[in-house]
């Protein structure tokens, strides 16, 4: 089962879905942007018919003309100030309602980010993702002004004005309506099967160049090492080319869509103006009709002229989000089961009961009928070549694949019907490669266990051999360890990462090539410390270097998906011909060779 959506087939849809949800989660903020926003379009709509009014006091001359222009102009007045209160408020509250979706946005991705598969994040940039995420808070914040302050308030002004309108003629209310509905049309229409194809296609490089610098950036250690610079530029210039290409494109097209617009509102001036002129000559409409008239489609105009541009927006808001909504929709390839238990770790227990496994797209399985079993506080080696199958076996153990057969148990627990969490806090990891926050060295150590004193963080450290490295750094432990712990040497990485397994104190441990970055005398001190630790705990330990696994309780030999040998080191190494002996006598050689 992989991550999916069906975003693609229905952008505007899903992404305004997505949008109405948001707003529901904040409560009254939305509805009440609308209202006010609404309000004050209707004070905007009725200064029209007020000045054509008052042209018609003014131009009359009757008795009582004068205090009934007052009136008049103290109404205009009173509106203006009304509307611009309205408006104030309404934005005051589109604010309140675009923070909360913003935070909620990004809050929301990064906890679905964080848990889709181990195989989603091997495939996917981490500087596409960040600016995926980042791309769509900002595209969210557009949108709800695209849509509450700028197209809502457009339609409103063209029905009342419409409406209006129709009081003084019907068919000067039906020229304004028709007319600006025809225009209304075309912008949609070029924006969303235009232009919007166009501007999807130049987000999708966007996140290609976003990606792409995080990685040489991140890489940059390796790109020095090896002279690269001059080649990353290149790099880097073949795809701002292509993106710019599709850019310019995008934004050729955008101009081209305004102008016909512009074109679209110019024949919509003429029809209203034409019509008022003509029921003025024809006496159906007075010199305030016409003024009223002609002063509503400049209220109209701006608000049409602006609707291309809003629509503009509004297309280009939907594009930009689409990314998040995706994200939003991706459904986790390893979920818990419905109302799933936490793991109970009484003995430590291991079971690969009848384990079948491929990774996905692999035609040949690598595990076939896989059965192993480990007691509780057994301490378990496994080795064999590379890609024989040792570190999926630690996968699965942590669920970050499911098996395609059979089942893994700890304690009988079959671990796909216990919670996640409550599985991986049971077992405590080391990677061959540790990773490590940009935080202090106290952070990254108390990551297994936030809630650690200050003694137990220093104890976990000198249980790891890095309490000597840490005293001599001059923060010591609050020392930033850099991004990835690029300041510290890999071997003080690897001992941060092995006093953070110190630290979980969990039931299970695994070790995968945990010494392999240490030198030889701090490996021995290491073995010393580790073999108190793993009294008492079910343990793993993938090991190249033999040494490392000569103390365990048993040794599994891997080759090829199957346990092709197990036993102690001793009876391994007395096996004639066998893949452990042989494994062992290289080693052996070319340390003899090396000294």
């Amino acid at each position: 089962m992989t991550e999916t959506t069906t975003l693609r087939a229905e952008p505007f849809r899903a992404t305004f879905r997505f949008l109405l949800a948001r707003w529901r989660r904040e409560g009254s903020a939305a509805p009440l942007a609308t209202g006010l926003m609404l309000a004050a379009v209707l004070c905007d709509v009725a200064m029209p018919l007020l000045a054509g009014r008052l042209t018609d006091a003014v131009a009359g001359g009757a008795p009582g003309a004068a205090a009934t222009a007052a009136w008049l102009l103290a109404a205009m007045l009173g509106f203006g100030a009304l509307m611009a209160v309205l408006r104030y408020a309404a934005i005051r509250a589109v604010i309140r309602l675009t923070l909360g979706n913003m935070t909620g946005l990004a809050q929301d991705s990064f906890a679905r980010v964080q848990r889709l598969s181990a195989d989603w994040h091997a495939g996917t940039f981490a500087g596409s993702t960040v600016r995926k995420i980042s791309r769509g808070m900002w595209a969210l914040d557009l949108l709800n002004d695209t849509v509450l302050l700028a197209l809502l308030p457009s339609v409103m002004v063209l029905l009342g004005s419409a409406a209006m309108l129709a009081l003084v003629s019907p068919w000067l209310g039906l020229v304004v309506l028709v007319g600006a509905l025809a225009h209304l049309a075309l912008t949609a229409a070029l924006s969303v099967l235009w232009v919007a194809p166009a501007s999807r296609l130049s987000n999708g490089w966007d996140s290609r160049l976003g990606g792409a610098l995080a990685d040489a950036i991140g890489a940059n250690a390796v790109v020095k090492s090896f002279a690269a610079e001059a080649r990353e530029d290149a790099l880097l210039a073949r795809l701002l080319g292509r993106w710019r290409g599709r850019t310019l494109r995008a934004w050729n097209r955008g101009t081209a869509a305004n102008a016909l617009q512009d074109a679209s509102l110019l024949v919509l001036r003429a029809g209203v103006l034409g019509a008022a002129l003509l029921l003025w000559h024809l006496g159906q409409a007075s010199a305030g009709d016409v003024v009223a008239t002609l002063t509503m489609f400049l209220v109209v105009q701006g608000y049409l002229r602006d609707a291309g541009y809003h629509i503009s927006n509004l297309q280009r808001s939907v594009n930009e989000l689409e990314d998040a909504v995706a994200l939003e929709a991706a459904t986790p390839a390893i979920a818990d089961a419905p109302a799933a238990p936490a793991l109970q770790v009484t003995q430590g227990r291991i079971a690969f009961e009848r384990v079948g496994f491929r990774y996905g797209g692999h035609a040949t399985p690598l595990y076939r009928d896989l059965d192993i079993r480990i007691a509780g506080g057994e301490r378990i080696g496994l080795v064999g070549h590379s890609g024989s199958g040792k570190t999926t076996l630690v996968k699965l153990l942590q669920r970050l694949h499911d098996p395609t057969e059979g089942r893994v148990t700890i304690d009988g627990q079959d671990i796909r019907d216990v919670t996640q969490a409550s599985l991986r806090r049971s077992i405590a990891l080391v990677a061959q490669e540790p990773v490590l926050f940009h935080r202090s060295i106290a952070e990254n150590i108390a990551y297994a266990r936030p809630g650690a004193t200050e003694a137990e963080l220093r104890r976990a450290a000198e249980l790891a051999h890095a309490d000597g490295f840490i005293a001599r750094l001059p923060r010591g432990m609050n020392t930033l360890v850099g991004e990835r712990g690029v300041k510290l040497s890999g071997g003080e990485r690897q001992r941060i990462a092995l006093a953070r397994a110190f630290l979980a104190d969990a039931p299970i441990l695994v070790l995968d090539e945990a010494t392999a970055a240490l030198d030889s005398e701090s490996e021995a001190l290491i073995q010393d410390a580790m073999e108190r630790l793993l009294r008492g705990r079910t343990a793993l330990v993938i090991a190249h270097r033999l040494s490392t696994v000569r103390a365990m309780d048993r040794i599994l030999v891997f080759d090829r998906g199957q346990v092709a040998e197990e036993g102690t080191h001793a009876t391994l190494l007395a096996r004639e011909g066998g893949i452990y002996a042989g494994l062992f006598r290289r080693q052996a050689m070319g340390l003899a060779e090396a000294a």
